[in-house]
């Protein structure tokens, strides 16, 4: 019987799997799995965390600053601005002057007026010169001698005429005489009174009257030459210059615009659902990007309806209505200096509190 030798192939028996190997290779098998549900159950919470997260509601608002619109009171021409944008300036300075040569050479005229009245006052209240007393005193004795005479004349011409030795025109003409005589006597003694009394009450209150009205032209043209200067009326700071030298203005016309970086608010317009339970009094932070994103504390001091015209139009023909505008005027409650008008202003308005 011939037996395998050891050059001849033998059979080896199969190799029997390990308990280790068999672990490992589950354990790789379940790894990706494991992560992939991981993932997403991430992506589902981060899903749903979105989706129920109440949106923010963005308000934008805008900083805003009292303004002052100085108008000419006067018209002329421009003549000065002594000031530029941007400057700031100091209540009761000088920011336009106007030129009006025609004002100025009537407050001239009303000056002389004034002097004439004056004069007549003065006149009326010294009363009649002794001088012209005396005259009218000789004039009065003039005209009696002149009626003596007159008187005389008559008598001797009457009788004359009874006699028939004059005829009857010439007792006439003696008649007449006699009173045109009586007549001058009566004008002559007037005359003489009238200077020993002066003037009457009525004449007095007449030239004082004069004075007075003279004294009011002066004030008013005082008063527009007075206006042809313009001052700020607070400090302030020159927002807009509206006009140049040389130009042209009337009453009414806008020459410099001030803004007073004293009294400086946020501005905000909202429709009425969303001022609900907004009040006075209340405060809230906004952000400011001019300001590097910087949160200011703010507190609510007027809420107002504004016009028909700004009312938020309904989009449906049914089941919607219109929405008023109201306009919010919120006040820094620190003062911020490097706020200016213009700024714009955020803020969550759901997540304001």
């Amino acid at each position: 019987m011939d037996t395998p030798t050891s050059g001849e192939d033998v059979q080896t028996a199969p190799d029997v799997p390990r308990d280790g190997q068999d672990n490992n290779t589950r354990t790789a098998t379940r790894t990706p799995a494991i992560v992939v549900g991981i993932v997403a159950a991430i992506v589902v919470a981060l899903s749903l965390f979105y989706l129920l997260r109440p949106v923010p509601l963005l308000v934008q608002g805008e900083a805003d600053a009292t303004r002052f619109d100085i108008a000419a009171r006067v018209d002329g021409r421009v003549k000065e601005i002594p000031v530029e944008r941007g400057q700031n300036v100091a209540a009761n300075a000088v920011l336009v002057r106007i030129d009006n040569p025609e004002t100025v050479a009537k407050l001239e005229q009303m000056r002389t007026a004034m002097a004439v009245a004056e004069a007549q006052l003065a006149n009326v209240l010294v009363g009649t010169r002794a001088e012209t007393i005396a005259a009218r005193k000789a004039e009065m004795e003039r005209a009696q001698a002149a009626l003596v005479l007159a008187q005389k004349t008559f008598e001797r011409t009457h009788t004359l005429t009874e006699q028939g030795n004059a005829p009857q025109a010439r007792l006439d003409q003696a008649t007449d005489a006699l009173h045109e005589s009586e007549r001058g006597v009566d004008q002559a003694k007037s005359a003489y009174e009238q200077a020993v009394n002066g003037y009457t009450k009525e004449e007095r209150a007449i030239a004082k009257a004069n004075v007075e009205k003279a004294n009011a032209d002066i004030q008013s043209v005082q008063s527009i030459i007075d206006q042809l200067v313009v001052y700020a009326p607070v400090a302030t700071q020159i927002y807009q210059r509206n006009v140049e030298p040389g130009e042209y203005v009337s009453p009414g016309v806008p020459l410099v615009t001030l803004i007073d970086l004293a009294d400086v608010w946020i501005h905000f317009d909202l429709r009425e659902d969303l001022v609900k339970n907004l009040k006075v009094g209340d405060r809230f932070d906004v952000r400011i990007p001019a300001l590097d994103d910087r949160r200011l504390a703010v507190e609510v001091k007027l809420i107002a309806t504004k016009g028909e015209y700004a009312s938020w139009r309904a989009t449906r023909a049914t089941g919607d209505f219109d929405l008023r505008t109201f306009s919010i005027r919120a006040y820094p409650v620190e003062r911020v200096p490097e706020l200016r008008p213009g700024m714009s202003a955020y803020l969550d308005w759901r997540a304001r509190q």
